[in-house]
């Protein structure tokens, strides 16, 4: 899920690879300056990961930036409510706080694409 939300990130902010990464290091700095450093701790503490401390002074600390920062104006038409409320349950450092496969089907982001498919079936 993490996977997909990365590439849908990608897919509506145009920006291909939404967290571009030289290493895996820069990887996860990349991603911290998103997502920012206190759902990141919370993580690590919550699953006793112990950073290397060249990584926790190479991260940094940063605040989780909204969204918004991230929509323009060549994007902006593939930006809605419901793509952002989906994007954001799905980029979440907490896989446990991730939306299922299930309920990312079921999200709103998708309910046009549901009704398609039911009155499609209807005729």
């Amino acid at each position: 899920m993490w996977s997909l939300g990365c590439m849908f990130a990608g897919m509506i902010f145009r920006k291909e690879p939404f967290f571009y990464g030289h290493d895996n290091h820069d990887q996860l700095f990349k991603i911290a300056k998103v997502l920012g450093t206190d759902e990141l701790n919370a993580y690590l503490v919550k699953y006793r990961i112990v950073l290397d401390p060249q990584l926790e002074a190479l991260i940094g600390r940063h605040n989780r930036k909204p969204w918004s920062k991230f929509v323009n104006a060549e994007n902006r038409h593939l930006v809605s409510e419901e793509a952002i409320d989906f994007l954001d349950k799905l980029l979440r450092f907490d896989h446990q706080d991730r939306l299922t496969a299930e309920e990312a089907m079921a999200h709103e982001y998708f309910h046009q694409v549901r009704a398609a498919e039911n009155s499609r079936g209807r005729t």
